[in-house]
């Protein structure tokens, strides 16, 4: 790589590279977590349709069947990375009698889990 200095600005012209590649990198990052928070936003859109009636879906609601725990607090009964394994067959469902089962993409499972594991903390 050739280094030119440019007088006017005493710069070497691989100094100037770095900062517009340091920019170019903040960018691309900002595009990858707009792009995580659409595919975090889809898991919501879901779990607001389909789990809303009997469960908390959000950061401080409570689950409207009493025996449905808040998907917040999963992860205190459930490792939330093994959802993953238990909805293999893109079936969501739960051996709890009133929990209704759902078909879902792979696509559509990976945003809830995504989504679901945002809440935990």
């Amino acid at each position: 790589m050739s280094s030119r200095f440019d007088k006017a600005s005493g710069m070497h012209g691989a100094v100037v590279a770095g900062p517009v590649a340091a920019l170019c990198l903040m960018l691309a990052g900002t595009a990858v977590a707009s792009a995580e928070s659409a595919f975090e936003a889809e898991g919501r859109r879901l779990v607001e349709a389909n789990c809303s009636g009997c469960h908390a879906v959000g950061r401080a609601d409570a689950s409207p069947h009493p025996d449905a725990p808040p998907f917040r607090t999963l992860s205190q009964s459930f490792p939330i990375d093994a959802l993953e394994e238990a909805f293999s067959d893109n079936r969501i469902y739960s051996g709890h009698p009133d929990m209704p089962e759902f078909i879902a993409t792979p696509e559509q499972v990976d945003a809830i889990i995504t989504y679901i594991a945002s809440l935990q903390g």
